[in-house]
């Protein structure tokens, strides 16, 4: 005797198809929106207490990194400059403008001023910005052409595949130590080789395993 109808095989078929392609479907939506700029902050502009421009200090001014990012070199950490630093300029420049008033104010009263950070990896994520530039990858490199930024934004994903990327292949990235701080730096048609070479001398490896960056 048959209970169900036939109809009901074909009920089922189409059930477990449309279940799959339900699931490929949202799998496929959370990536596509884990690596949009909704989630990451790629390129989007964050409200500062001081509108500084990279664009006018580094490209128009020539100010090298390091003269703001005093220990990019010596320390995990890049450094934000004191306020003197600033004002060492601006106590001449600009002295009444309205926009450096935090400036004025913030040296006159001794209070560093709260920047909004732009490169926020999460707190379990170790990154140290002195091995990177001692073993030749350019400031550009995860940070863009900040030389053609009125403003500062996040130029990459930050996101661990994208990390994995360089980690695996960094033969791709690496310059010359004399070129890190070059923002105009482009790749020679025998980058492969070059980076190659730079990883035997400055002794690069392929660090890919977890505990590199999650310690």
């Amino acid at each position: 005797m048959q209970i169900f109808h036939r109809s009901t095989n074909t009920l089922a078929k189409v059930t477990l198809f449309g279940a799959v392609a339900f699931i490929a479907l949202a799998t496929w939506v959370f990536m596509v929106l884990d690596r949009s700029p909704y989630n990451t902050r790629q390129d989007e502009i964050l409200n500062q207490p001081v509108p500084f421009s990279h664009e006018h200090h580094v490209r128009g001014l020539g100010i090298d990194c390091r003269y703001c990012h005093t220990s990019v070199e010596k320390t995990a950490v890049a450094g934000i400059p004191p306020v003197a630093t600033c004002y060492n300029c601006h106590k001449q420049i600009w002295t009444n403008s309205a926009m450096l008033a935090p400036v004025r104010d913030g040296y006159k009263n001794g209070k560093p001023i709260e920047w909004v950070r732009v490169h926020d990896l999460p707190d379990y994520v170790y990154f140290n910005h002195s091995i990177h530039v001692a073993k030749g990858v350019g400031c550009a490199t995860c940070h863009g052409r900040v030389d053609k930024m009125p403003l500062m934004r996040q130029h990459a994903t930050l996101q661990m595949e994208w990390c994995i990327t360089c980690h695996r292949n960094p033969e791709r990235y690496i310059r010359p130590r004399d070129a890190v701080y070059q923002m105009d730096y482009e790749p020679p048609a025998n980058q492969i080789e070059l980076g190659r070479r730079l990883m035997t001398e400055y002794q690069v490896r392929r660090l890919t395993d977890c505990s590199t960056c999650h310690r």
